[in-house]
């Protein structure tokens, strides 16, 4: 049995019961769809959000999960990079004399001066500036000679076994033709644990003054 449009219009609404079943069957689909409709919107969004959230918690899981799967297949190789970074480091300490042998590099940094016939006419070490676990101190310096002996000079100074470094150097020949060198050599030394001790002390206090 067909229904038209005319025949939808001309249906009572307070009398479903006598409505044709094609009417009483339109009537019910419509009511389940606006039923499951408004289900889902009251109902099941908040499921669905959940729903939407347990999977992006799944999908961060996963990735620190691969994460920390690469680093344990890497953590071998890991360990050995650490070992060989802790060895080249304490090759680079061994460079670095302590407070007593200070006074023995600054010497030697004289001596390769004079060994090649140079001439000081400055040789001031300035004050420590301390960095982290490390102290840097500045050698003013001023010296005469020829190129040749100057260049040899630099050359010595960067074979010395202690780590020394020539900075801001400026070569100015006089009336003569002698050349003069003014340069900062900066050397470094390790403090020692009482040295490290009180350095820590300070940060401590002047992290509770703040």
């Amino acid at each position: 049995m067909k229904m038209t449009f005319d025949d939808l219009k001309n249906l009572n609404p307070k009398t479903p019961g006598a409505w044709p079943w094609p009417a009483k069957l339109l009537a019910f689909a419509v009511m389940f769809v606006a039923v499951v409709a408004t289900g889902a919107l009251l109902d099941w969004q908040d499921q669905w959000n959940r729903l939407k959230g347990a999977q992006q918690k799944e999908e961060t899981l996963k990735e620190n999960f691969l994460t920390k799967k690469k680093v344990a297949v890497n953590l071998d190789l890991i360990k050995k990079q650490l070992l060989e970074t802790q060895e080249s480091f304490g090759a680079l300490l061994k460079q670095l004399p302590n407070k007593s042998e200070m006074d023995e590099l600054l010497t030697d940094i004289n001596q390769a001066g004079l060994g090649r016939g140079l001439q000081f006419d400055l040789f001031r070490p300035g004050p420590e500036t301390i960095k982290g676990s490390f102290a840097e101190q500045p050698i003013a310096i001023k010296v005469t000679g020829n190129y040749d002996d100057l260049g040899k000079f630099a050359s010595d100074v960067s074979m010395l076994p202690r780590i020394v470094t020539l900075n801001d150097i400026a070569i100015s020949p006089d009336k003569s033709g002698v050349l003069t060198m003014d340069a900062t050599a900066k050397t470094f030394r390790y403090l020692d644990e009482e040295e490290i001790a009180a350095q820590k002390r300070a940060a401590k206090a002047a992290g509770a003054k703040k």
